[in-house]
């Protein structure tokens, strides 16, 4: 009796494009400062204005987005709700350091962690009594090659495990940053934006780092650092890191 053909190699399931396409919605309008159209949304990803439509209408139906009388799209307050679980323990403790350091700068103040090759906002305080501030919304993300808790992050990866595109002049900027303590840039994420940002090395978590915004201040980085530094070291023994 002839034996039976051996069983092919399992194949790996293909990836859900509906999924993606979805994932990538919920990226581009965490990247914004604002809502945006669905015209804006389906031109940003790539397909017709019916299929942006079709996956915005489920992402309402879940409460991920949610859409004005004007018809313009934002993240939806279930999205605060799934964040709140992402490093809790982490969240928790930074929390009322962001707000300290918010309202005694009067600065918009943030906890951003490393996610692949990008960093990405986890949680962020606006100070309560400020003229104007600088937003910066949960969930944004750039590249952790610019922007000062880019740089603050890098200091805690061995530069082999850094993106393969980093120009010479960012490694003289990490440099700058061990030497220093922290980080700096103008410019480089937000226009006309500045921000100090200190390593946040927690045994067990991604790397990370705690950053302010703002347009203009009387205070030197360095004053802006020391700051930071303090609510570093505090969450830290906190997390018992």
């Amino acid at each position: 009796m002839a034996e039976a053909p051996a069983p092919s190699a399992a194949k790996p399931a293909a990836a859900s494009q509906t999924l993606s396409r979805g994932i990538r919605i919920l990226e581009i309008l965490g990247d914004e400062r604002g809502p945006l159209s669905i015209d804006e949304i389906s031109a940003r990803l790539g397909v017709h204005r019916s299929i942006a439509y079709r996956l915005l209408r489920t992402l309402e139906d879940h409460r991920l987005v949610v859409r004005d009388a004007a018809g313009l799209v934002a993240l939806g307050p279930r999205m605060a709700a799934l964040a709140a679980g992402v490093a809790h323990d982490l969240q928790a403790e930074a929390l009322p350091e962001l707000t300290a350091v918010a309202n005694g700068l009067g600065m918009t103040c943030f906890l951003a962690v490393l996610d692949g090759a990008e960093c990405i906002t986890l949680v962020s305080v606006e100070p309560r009594h400020s003229v104007a501030s600088v937003a910066q919304h949960p969930g944004a993300r750039h590249p952790v090659t610019v922007g000062a808790p880019g740089k603050a992050i890098l200091t805690q990866l061995p530069e082999a495990d850094w993106p393969s595109d980093v120009a010479p002049a960012l490694h003289e900027a990490v440099a700058q940053c061990r030497r220093a303590g922290y980080a700096t840039s103008h410019d480089e994420v937000i226009p006309t934006v500045q921000s100090v940002a200190v390593p946040l090395a927690l045994r067990g978590q991604r790397p990370a780092a705690i950053a302010v915004l703002h347009v203009a201040t009387d205070q030197t980085d360095a004053e802006i650092a020391a700051r930071l530094q303090r609510s570093a070291t505090t969450i830290r023994e906190a997390l018992g890191a």
